[in-house]
């Protein structure tokens, strides 16, 4: 089943309610897969002030412009072999997005491929939040929440061949199994992949589902139903043991294997608020992620049980608003992230401000975590990141803007300490 997406402009971060794709006479409007996690905070958005001095230096990589090459991308930089390679929700030769990878080429610049760009049949359309993952053989992973055999999503597979890359449908998603994938996927040491549906399930509100290679195939099963008050529309994240986590609306739940080849489900914690962007651990089995709009929040593993603190709240001005990706730690501790607004100026885009990439300093021994600020966009160099970053060994941080850059299609950034 086809898709055509209806009243979408180039910033679609403020207009996103205007914005829908329609599967035959059903819409589903942009703010079921794309606004959920921006709207619910954005009416209590502050004026924000001039933009201060920063130490740290911001590069853009690279500027989409929509066609060929893709639009919108609303993801977390995946590295390989020296590459980032990432999705975009719009955009393409088609509109309906495109898998891209960046190449440094030497002279401090980069060059852009697009390794795949969706067609919007069978093979999917408009990967949404969709970070990518490797196997050891160097194959890539992803979902795409549109598309497929029944219009509902599909995971899909590139695979090197040459100097191109080999799409194959690992997975469409009939209903009953979930439908409109959201988030991209995790894998275990034995291969499985993991990963979230918006819609379809027992109750219809989403599923966790796993793909376990079989023969020349794959298996899949759900191992997990969201109701109502669940909304999975969120990522996972798997800790040392193998126990997935993920957080949905006000609750943070835990998936655990029984034993049996089935899995238990555990709500961990419940607090007022909505939570967002995908978990990450601490080297102590911590968990961390973005809650009640403008929060970072800990989940404290102890002898009886888990325990919440708010490490940082932001006030909406300078320091950032509207935490709506997940966070990376290093290893002192270290936490970083982004805010979808806030951070001042922006260039005429909007009152709200362009967005932030910030860090929370750890504290020594017991006191408070200090947000530092590393950059706050200006609609030129990008504009409202939604996603989570990519930390490396030397400290530089990679994401993406949805929107920004040279022609508003957005960017893939790095921050350089």
């Amino acid at each position: 089943m086809h898709s055509a997406w209806t009243n979408c402009g180039t910033r679609v971060g403020l207009n996103i309610s205007d914005c829908g794709l329609r599967f035959g006479s059903t819409k589903l409007g942009a703010a079921a897969i794309l606004g959920a996690l921006t709207l619910a905070v954005l009416s209590a958005l502050l004026l924000i002030g001039a933009r201060p001095a920063q130490a740290q230096t911001e590069t853009v990589l690279y500027n989409f412009a929509g066609s060929p090459d893709g639009s919108y991308p609303d993801v977390r930089p995946t590295a390989h072999n020296g590459n980032l390679y990432g999705t975009t929700f719009l955009g393409g030769l088609g509109g309906n997005g495109t898998v891209f990878e960046l190449s440094p080429i030497g002279s401090g610049g980069w060059n852009e491929t697009v390794i795949y760009t969706f067609t919007g049949g069978v093979d999917g359309a408009n990967p949404s939040y969709s970070n990518l993952i490797f196997d050891s053989q160097g194959n890539l992973y992803g979902t795409a929440s549109f598309g497929g055999a029944n219009g509902l999503g599909v995971v899909f597979e590139l695979s090197p061949a040459g100097t191109s890359w080999t799409e194959t449908v690992v997975h469409a998603f009939a209903g009953i199994d979930g439908a409109y994938p959201i988030n991209g996927l995790i894998m275990d040491t034995a291969g499985n992949l993991f990963g979230r549906t918006w819609q379809g399930g027992s109750a219809g509100d989403g599923t966790v589902f796993e793909l376990s290679p079989s023969g020349s195939g794959w298996t899949e099963q759900v191992i997990d139903n969201f109701n109502s008050k669940d909304l999975g529309n969120l990522g996972l994240a798997m800790d040392a043991a193998g126990n997935i986590f993920g957080v949905s609306d006000r609750h943070v739940f835990e998936l655990s294997p029984n034993g049996n080849g089935g899995w238990s489900s555990t709500e961990i914690h419940y607090f007022v608020g909505n939570a967002t962007g995908i978990p990450a651990f601490d080297s102590a089995g911590n968990l961390y992620f973005a809650a009640g709009g403008r929060q970072i929040y800990e989940l404290i593993h102890g002898k009886r049980g888990w325990s919440g603190r708010i490490l940082y709240a932001f006030k909406g001005g300078t320091d950032g608003s509207d935490p709506l990706g997940g966070v990376v730690l290093d290893a002192a501790g270290n936490v970083y992230g982004t805010t979808f607004t806030g951070g001042g100026a922006c260039g005429g885009y909007n009152k709200h401000g362009c967005g932030t990439v910030f860090e929370l300093i750890a504290p020594v021994g017991k006191g408070n975590y200090v947000e530092k600020v590393l950059w706050r966009f200006n609609d030129s160099d990008g504009v409202e990141p939604i996603n989570s970053l990519l930390l490396d060994s030397a400290g530089n941080l990679y994401g993406t803007t949805i929107g920004g850059g040279s022609s508003g299609n957005g960017v893939v950034f790095e921050i350089t300490p």
